[in-house]
């Protein structure tokens, strides 16, 4: 554990190497200094001579100065950073070893601005990984879930589901350790508590003290000390419902994914749900905008049916990117390739022009083999990639290996979030590198959708 908070203070964009390099560079010049000053004065130290005649048997003359070279740099290291973590004994509770972690707060302090939207467990595997690339996260969830515990404490408490809400805070909880399993806790047994989470219970008590649902999860982000924030897309409570191919109507996001019809489109019951204002200002304000991973019709496009969502997104500057699932769902999704969940999106939305809406969408590359029998017989299957009509519907495709197989098939977290971040890096250096070498020419003012 020491070796590894060792190798850590070589993270780039931590600062230390560079004042490393300060500090070797002024032990350098002192000692050359003293050394003229001496001579100045006419004393001569013969340190050479001195060395040699203590080391001779020992070393070869050719290997003293390439060892004292290294040995004088692991010095000047390991005093400098002892002398640190002293100073951090002396003025923090915590002591000196959490000096790297304070300088990895920094780093992603400085990270880019991501929103991610969506709901359910794909959205907090999604932010499980972002964490450890940046603290400007904003997660914005839906809320219009009415099954499980969520929709228990929803009918008898009348407060807003917090299920895929406290799923959210635990995934960007700094320190997944006692607290965040007493937030995951199930209880299984007890008269009106089985099947409750402990956490949905929190969040519906911290919503009865503040008064507020906003307040509650911003307490709650308090106690688990997240990374980022977490913001529900409206505080309206809304029926979601979906229209099917064959004209009929479900009633409840717990219905809609056992649909005996394919899905035409989704809306809220009532109509208007008027979004926060920090969540439209999150995404102005974003560097990257992440859909999904998640249900399709009930995780992802019920953030976006709420009023001004959609027309924030298209006229947002960020590099917006949807995430595919990587297996199809039974009532949702049943059967479709990549670029028909995008078509299947716009739909549900109401046809807005694709390419404004969305710049990449993110698709698996990676077979699963140990579980697709599993996964065939409840109707399930990997969703393949059609190049040809995504380029048709104006979106750019990557392809990564973002999957994970163990109980479930489904997004890795850390596998996830490095694509994601490399994405955006790429796009977006690649749009400052054409504004660029475009200034001197006024005439060209359009970033060509090549630097997109």
């Amino acid at each position: 554990m020491r070796g590894l908070r060792l190798v850590r203070w070589f993270y780039p964009g931590l600062g230390v190497k560079r004042w490393l390099l300060v500090a070797t560079g002024g032990a350098i010049l002192l000692v050359n200094g003293i050394f003229r000053l001496l001579t100045g004065e006419g004393i001569v130290i013969p340190i050479n001579e001195l060395v040699d005649g203590i080391v001779d048997d020992y070393f070869s003359p050719t290997l003293l100065a390439p060892i004292f070279i290294a040995l004088g740099l692991l010095g000047v290291f390991y005093g400098i950073r002892e002398w640190t973590q002293a100073i951090a004994n002396a003025v923090t509770p915590a002591g000196g070893h959490r000096i790297v972690d304070a300088l990895l707060k920094h780093r992603k302090r400085n990270g880019y601005k991501v929103v991610a939207i969506g709901g359910g467990t794909g959205l907090s595997t999604l932010l499980r990984g972002l964490k450890h690339y940046t603290s400007n996260i904003t997660a914005i969830v839906t809320v219009s879930d009415d099954g499980g515990s969520s929709g228990r404490l929803r009918k008898e408490l009348g407060v807003l589901p917090p299920g895929d809400i406290r799923n959210c805070l635990v995934a960007l909880a700094d320190d997944e350790a006692l607290v965040t399993d007493l937030f995951r806790y199930r209880f299984s047994e007890g008269e009106g508590l089985s099947g409750h989470s402990f956490g949905n219970l929190f969040l519906a008590a911290m919503t009865g003290i503040t008064g507020n649902f906003e307040e509650a999860i911003r307490e709650s982000s308090r106690v688990l000390n997240i990374i980022g924030r977490v913001l529900p897309a409206t505080l309206t409570s809304v029926k979601l419902c979906a229209t099917l191919r064959d004209g009929s109507i479900i009633e409840g996001e717990s219905q809609i994914g056992q649909a005996a019809q394919p899905i035409d489109s989704v809306y809220f019951e009532p109509a208007q749900a008027p979004p926060l204002p920090d969540v439209l200002e999150a995404i102005r304000d974003a560097d990257a905008i992440v859909l999904g991973p998640g249900s399709l019709f009930t995780s992802i496009v019920p953030n976006l049916l709420v009023s001004g969502m959609v027309e924030a997104l298209t006229a947002s500057k960020a590099v917006k990117i949807y995430v595919c699932n990587v297996m199809t769902q039974p009532g949702e999704t049943e059967g479709l390739s990549a670029g028909e969940h995008l078509q299947a999106l716009l739909r549900a939305l109401g046809q807005p022009t694709a390419h404004q809406l969305i710049d990449y969408i993110l698709v698996n590359d990676e077979k699963p083999t140990l579980l697709v029998e599993r996964y065939a017989q409840e109707r399930q299957e990997p969703v393949q990639i059609d190049t040809e009509l995504l380029e048709a519907l104006g979106v750019r495709s990557k392809c990564a290996a973002v999957m994970s197989e163990s109980e479930n098939v489904r997004h890795d977290p850390n596998k996830l979030a490095r694509v994601v971040v490399e994405l955006v890096d790429d796009v977006l250096k690649a749009r400052a590198s054409y504004i660029r070498s475009t200034l001197p020419h006024e005439t060209q003012t359009r970033i060509p959708k090549e630097a997109i």
